[in-house]
């Protein structure tokens, strides 16, 4: 993961032990007095919301899937009233849980709001070439082997709905008919082209029926006609992907790429990304698609809210995770309350000096079990704990089934049971459930190993996140910022240490730090010892990181343990309305809004500020070091008087 997901926090300066006292017991009248009014009403993580904003939402195919019903779920919300939410995220994690807890900064810290708005976050990628990529265009390339317009007008609503369910054998039909009004050749020809591009897989023929003209649609190919677009409709002259730019609203990278693909009836994995994107931000990445024409493409935009996509061309390649250079981030926190003074310094350490490169507290999880502690146990072969973690009751804010799905796992221990409890299958916990009702109780690894890899992956690599964080808060505290003999730095690829003659060769920006694993070697001072100690403390052995399942087998990486922003600028402005943007986007500059008109004066101060990262950076762990607050959930739920009013 190489941006932030980070849900609108209030970074606020802690208030007075009477304060919290006070707000508490407002907190328990207000908990008290819903509850006795049945209050059922839903409140999302986002501790500020602006409605007019989500209230955006795009047009969704007419035949709901089981696939779209458990999204809709997964996306309502049922946690209860904003205060319970907040009494909940009091067993959450904070940023010393998870080993963040050094600055390297030495101005005093401040307040402010961070995604009051989700465009007040705005991510633009940057491409391994340094460019960065931006909506601007949304022409679409000519080319004469293109369908006309015609062709996506010329079938029915009712056609469609006919042709989507053939093409996905969502019934029993060999084929599909379609009556030729108003014949003509060049009519049989506009239909044809329109079942070829816009439903893949199928083929099409002509018939005569009692004196009428038909097209008749059928299967190429059998099922994988589906996953592979045809070949033979493709010109060989063009290339084979078209990549885009892909600027979303408030919706994460998957989320955006399944929408792309029932619009288009086409498999996912047809489509190709550098890396995910946040989802309450406005982002613009490139994204690239097997055999699907610009004009296809570009036709979504009469579509589809919260989504624009443009900048088209053909190439011969798709795109690789991991191939950026990284993310260029404008960021506004509003209703800050530093000094000009304050904001100076913060922001020239920023430049100057950068910040500790932390993981981000969206690595280890919301709930009182952290991701962590599940690869730990994933590390240590542990399996019912592993089962256990992942299963048993937690306090926390969590959705109502999977709450109800917790209880009945606690009460019968039954795979069975603890399923009809969710709805939704697709989650960790119904992937485990469904694992254990096939596999059984005591073959725990099987059934684990039904869930996707990534997913089981990045239990242990929040595991390595865990140690990389506390180490390096060591390393800080015992050595400061500066390089010293037995660091580690990078030689090309490979790490070597920091001989006693070639110390002053080197600054605090060189130092890296392990990852643990089987294929790294550790710091020759302190922090070497440390690892062994923290390993050892967890009943690992840092000397042995294989695993009997080679999955889990840890090779281990190196870390840069400070990283200095590029293209830092900032500004300080005055606003009167919360609700106003203070930047253009790139569609408000293609749909030619003009800036927004600020006051000299206003009632309220915001800091906008960007700067760019390389990849599996975390701005939150940047806009940290700018306010010296705790970015964690729990500790901004706790301070934001958002939740009292």
């Amino acid at each position: 993961m190489e941006t932030v997901e980070m849900n609108s926090v209030s970074l606020k300066r802690p208030r007075s032990e009477d304060d919290v006292a006070n707000a508490d017991e407002v907190k328990r009248q207000k908990i008290l007095e819903k509850s006795k009014a049945g209050n059922d009403s839903g409140q999302s993580i986002e501790t500020v919301t602006e409605q007019p904003e989500d209230t955006k939402s795009e047009i969704i195919p007419n035949e709901e899937s089981e696939e779209q019903e458990e999204e809709e779920l997964e996306d309502s919300d049922e946690d209860g009233d904003p205060e319970s939410f907040a009494d909940m995220m009091k067993h959450g994690l904070t940023e010393s849980d998870v080993g963040i807890t050094k600055f390297v900064s030495s101005h005093k810290g401040f307040s402010g709001i961070l995604k009051e708005r989700y465009s007040d976050f705005v991510v633009h990628e940057i491409g391994k070439d340094g460019r960065v990529s931006h909506l601007d265009d949304f022409s679409v390339p000519v080319d004469d082997e293109d369908p006309s317009e015609e062709t996506f007008t010329v079938l029915s609503d009712e056609d469609k709905q006919r042709l989507e369910e053939l093409q996905l054998f969502k019934n029993k039909e060999t084929s599909v008919a379609i009556e030729v009004i108003e014949d003509t050749k060049e009519k049989r020809t506009i239909i044809h082209q329109a079942v070829k591009s816009l439903f893949p897989g199928l083929e099409t023929k002509t018939e005569d029926r009692d004196g009428k003209k038909y097209i008749i649609a059928y299967h190429a190919a059998g099922k994988k006609a589906l996953a592979n677009p045809r070949k033979h409709s493709w010109p060989k002259s063009r290339g084979s992907y078209c990549h885009f730019v892909l600027y979303k609203e408030n919706k994460d990278t998957m989320d955006a790429i399944n929408v792309l693909s029932k619009f288009l009836r086409v498999k996912p994995n047809i489509f190709s990304y550098m890396g995910t994107k946040d989802k309450r931000a406005i982002t613009v990445q490139e994204i690239a698609v097997l055999r699907i024409t610009a004009q296809r493409l570009a036709h979504l935009n009469k579509c589809l809210m919260n989504f624009k996509l443009g900048n088209f061309s053909y190439k011969n390649h798709p795109l690789k995770l991991g191939e950026l250079q990284g993310n260029h981030f404008t960021v506004v926190l509003r209703n800050i309350t530093g000094t000009d003074e304050q904001i100076e310094q913060a922001m020239h350490s920023l430049r100057e000096i950068g910040f500790i490169n932390y993981y981000g507290m969206q690595r280890f999880g919301t709930t009182a079990v952290p991701t962590y502690q599940i690869g730990r146990a994933i590390l240590q072969n542990n399996w019912n704990e592993v089962m256990d973690l992942v299963l048993k009751p937690r306090p926390g804010a969590e959705k109502g089934y999977l709450v109800k799905c917790r209880e009945e796992w606690a009460k019968t221990k039954d795979p069975a049971a603890a399923l009809k409890k969710l709805p939704v299958k697709r989650c960790v916990e119904g992937q485990l459930l469904r694992g254990l009702l096939k596999y059984g109780m005591k073959n725990i690894i099987s059934a684990f190993g039904i869930i996707p890899r990534n997913n089981r992956l990045m239990y242990i690599h929040s595991y390595q996140s865990y140690v990389w964080n506390n180490m390096v808060s060591k390393r800080i505290e015992e050595y400061g910022l500066r390089a010293v003999p037995g660091d580690l730095v990078l030689k090309g690829a490979t790490a070597v240490h920091i001989e006693e003659g070639d110390v002053d060769n080197y600054t605090i920006h060189d130092v890296v730090m392990p990852l643990p694993g089987f294929d790294v070697i550790y710091p020759k001072h302190k922090i070497g010892e440390a690892y062994k100690e923290m390993l050892v403390a967890d009943n690992l052995d840092i000397n042995n990181m294989r695993h009997k399942i080679r999955d889990y087998s840890l090779s281990g990486a190196y870390r840069k343990i400070i990283i200095r922003p590029q293209n830092v600028n900032w500004e300080v402005v005055a606003y009167d309305d919360p609700k106003i943007p203070l930047f253009t986007t790139d569609l408000d500059k293609l749909e030619g809004k003009p800036l927004p008109v600020l006051p000299t004066d206003g009632k309220f101060r915001a800091l906008k500020m960007e700067f760019s990262l390389p990849p599996s950076t975390y701005a939150t762990m940047a806009i940290r070091e700018v306010l010296k607050m705790d970015t964690s959930i729990k500790n901004q739920t706790q301070l934001n008087t958002t939740w009292l009013r």
